[in-house]
This record gives C-alpha cells, sequence and structure tokens, in this order.
C-alpha cells in the first residue's frame, strides 16, 4: 500500500471503508478520528447523535444490542459504504453495584448484550464479505480490568472475557480468508464516561477501584488506545492476529 504523508500522519487507510460503533465521545470518537486522519471513510453510531461525534464521519443512530438494532446498521453500512473493511466494536459499559449478587438479572443481560452479543451480531452481517474479499481486519475493544475478578463490576467483566475467548476464535477461523481479528484492552482512561463510572464507585463504598496511577505516571488518554486501534487495522500488522494488546500504562500485567 502507498503511504502518503499528511502533516503529522500518513495517509495508509486511503481506500478504505470504516465502522466504529460507540464512537461519539471519549475513545470511539478519538478512534474515529484516528481512521479519518489516515485517510478512510468512516461510519459510526451510538443510541442517540451527540455533539462530540467527529466531524468527517458518517453518524447513525443505532442500538447494536439488539439483532434489529444490528442489523439496521449493517444495512446502513451498506448504504454509505457500500461495505467494510475495518470493524472496530468499542460500544460498551456498565454499572458498578454493591456485589455480584445484587446485579440484578437485566442488567446481567445489558451487559452481555452490549459488551458481548453485539459484536457476535454485528459480525456474522458483515464478516462474510470480508471472506469473500479475502480481507479484512476486525478490532474488539476489551478492558485490562479483567484479573482479578471484582464483584461490583462482576458482569462487566465476564461479558468482556467472553469477547476476548470469541475474539480468538474467530481469528482462528477467519485466518485462512486473510481477515485477521484483535482485541485492546485498555486501562483506565481519562473520559467523561469513565469518571462517572468511578463516581458512582466511591458512592457504593464497596472498596477501592483502580490503583491511583499506572506505573508510567499517568492515566491513559483516548488516544493512546485510538493509536493501537489504528496500528492494529493497518498493514503495519498485516501479520498479527489473534492477540490480545493491553494499553494500560503496565497497570494490569498479563501473563
Amino acid at each position: 500500500m502507498t503511504t502518503v504523508e499528511n502533516g503529522s500522519g500518513t495517509r495508509e487507510l486511503v481506500g478504505k471503508r470504516a465502522l466504529v460503533t460507540g464512537g461519539s465521545r471519549g475513545i470511539g470518537a478519538a478512534i474515529v478520528r484516528q481512521l479519518l486522519d489516515a485517510g478512510a471513510d468512516v461510519l459510526t453510531t451510538a443510541r442517540s447523535a451527540m455533539s462530540t461525534v467527529p466531524e468527517g464521519a458518517t453518524f447513525v443512530a443505532a442500538d447494536v444490542r439488539t439483532r434489529a438494532g444490528a442489523e439496521a446498521l449493517a444495512a446502513a453500512a451498506h448504504e454509505a459504504l457500500g461495505g467494510v473493511d475495518i470493524l472496530v466494536h468499542n460500544a460498551g459499559g456498565a454499572r458498578p453495584h454493591k456485589g455480584a449478587l445484587a446485579i440484578p438479572d437485566e442488567e446481567w443481560q445489558d451487559a452481555l448484550e452490549l459488551n458481548f452479543l453485539a459484536s457476535v451480531r454485528l459480525d456474522s452481517l458483515l464478516v462474510p464479505e470480508m471472506q469473500e474479499r479475502r480481507s479484512g481486519a476486525i478490532v474488539h475493544v476489551s478492558t485490562a480490568a479483567l484479573v482479578p475478578p471484582v464483584p461490583p463490576f462482576l458482569h462487566y467483566q465476564a461479558a468482556k472475557a467472553a469477547l476476548e475467548n470469541y475474539s480468538r476464535g474467530m481469528a482462528s477461523e477467519l485466518a485462512p480468508f486473510g481477515v485477521r481479528v484483535n482485541t485492546v484492552s485498555p486501562g483506565r482512561v481519562s473520559t467523561p464516561g469513565g469518571e462517572a463510572t468511578r463516581k458512582h464507585w466511591e458512592s457504593l463504598g464497596v472498596g477501592p477501584g483502580p490503583a491511583d496511577t499506572p506505573p508510567l505516571g499517568r492515566d491513559g488518554r483516548p488516544d493512546d488506545i485510538a493509536h493501537a486501534v489504528l496500528f492494529l487495522v493497518s498493514d503495519r500488522a498485516s501479520w498479527l492476529t489473534g492477540r490480545v494488546l493491553g494499553v494500560d500504562g503496565g497497570e494490569y500485567p498479563r501473563a
């Protein structure tokens, strides 16, 4: 692929079509900006439009927690982009509770729908075309904070653990078709949503949350995660699949 210099970055994704879920703010919006700056045509989605959607992206309101929402989003991607070469599953989240036994059934289900099944459904609708073209890049956004399990967030952690196993399995299945599947696992990142979750956690009085400062001396920024996603969907990562990349300032080392 020819790389064309453009200011401080490169236009390495010119001609690529990208779909980013949960791209209206925070980490998702940073991912959208990085892909746009690299030359991709980007469609992004959230349940409602926000003023923080990056300029230049096409926005479609959709609820990816449902099969109908996934189908509507896939149809919108075909209409707006003509198909998808890059798929970034960033939509996710959950709220903490006093403990695992205090999490109601509906929030267990919602955590699974948003953090795991949304990716499964959207992949089932868009990945077959990647297989036919024998190319494509998929990134699932998980969380670095899977170990140790934390009861107030167990529904979220369980859904993200399922997502990581699913991502590895899909990487194995899709590798013969030239479709790469990787996972980015962010640590503590400074976003409005993350700050709201931390305040909610503190209000529950259920013990300490994440450590005050990661080993690298600061919280993450949305662009820290977006840079990792850009690398994984680019040709620079053409020999990487089935990997889980922790981007966490060293806070959650894994074996």
